[in-house]
C-alpha cells in the first residue's frame, strides 16, 4: 500500500456584502455600543489629570470603542470592513456632536470636524483589522487623536486651530487612502 498524503479539509467562508440593514446597524453601533463603552471607562477620568485624560487616555479608549464591533465580522471584504468602521465612527461622531452642541453648548461649526475625524480615524483602524495588522493602524489613529486633543485642550486658538486643521486633513487623507487600498474582493476571515 502506498502512502497517500491527505490534505486537510478547508473551511470556506462565503463572501458577505453588507445589506442596508447592516449598514444601519453598524452606524447605530457608533452610539449604542461605542459611546457606552467610552462612558464606562470615563468613570476614572475625574481621578486623573485632565490633560492626561484628554490627550492620552481618551484617544486609546475611543479608538478601541469605535472598532470593537468589527472584531466579530467574518466573510466581509476588506472594503466592507473599512466602510463599516467608517459608519461606526460617523455614528460615534454624531453622538459626540449632539453631546457637545446640545448639552455643553459648543458652537456646531466647531464640532463638524469631529464628525469627519471620528469617521476617518475609525476607518484607519478598520483597515488594520481588514489587513490583520491592527496595532500600527490603531496606534496611528490614537496618535492623531491625541495630538488633536492635546492642542485643543491648550486652548491656544491660533496654534490649536492650525494643528487641529492639519490633523483633520491628515486623518481624512489617510482614511481616503486606506479605503481605496482596501480590496473589494479579498475576504477577511
Amino acid at each position: 500500500m502506498g502512502h497517500q498524503s491527505e490534505q486537510p479539509s478547508a473551511c470556506v467562508i462565503p463572501v458577505h456584502r453588507p445589506s442596508l440593514r447592516e449598514f444601519i446597524f453598524f452606524f447605530s453601533c457608533g452610539f449604542l455600543v461605542s459611546i457606552p463603552f467610552t462612558l464606562f471607562f470615563a468613570q476614572i477620568y475625574p481621578y486623573l489629570p485632565s490633560l492626561l485624560v484628554v490627550a492620552v487616555l481618551a484617544p486609546f479608549i475611543e479608538e478601541l470603542a469605535k472598532v470593537f464591533p468589527l472584531f466579530y465580522r467574518h466573510g466581509e471584504t476588506e472594503r466592507s470592513i473599512v466602510t463599516l468602521g467608517l459608519l461606526i465612527g460617523l455614528g460615534f461622531g454624531i453622538a459626540e456632536f449632539v453631546l457637545y452642541v446640545f448639552v455643553l453648548g459648543v458652537d456646531p461649526v466647531v464640532r463638524i470636524g469631529g464628525l469627519i475625524f471620528h469617521a476617518s480615524s475609525a476607518a484607519i483602524t478598520s483597515y488594520g483589522i481588514a489587513k490583520k495588522n491592527v496595532l500600527p493602524y490603531y496606534l496611528l489613529a490614537v496618535s492623531l487623536h491625541g495630538i488633536n486633543n492635546f492642542f485643543a485642550a491648550l486652548s491656544v486658538s491660533f496654534l490649536a486651530g492650525g494643528v487641529g486643521l492639519l490633523v483633520l486633513l491628515v486623518v481624512f487623507w489617510t482614511a481616503w487612502r486606506v479605503w481605496h487600498r482596501a480590496s473589494r474582493d479579498r475576504v477577511v476571515s
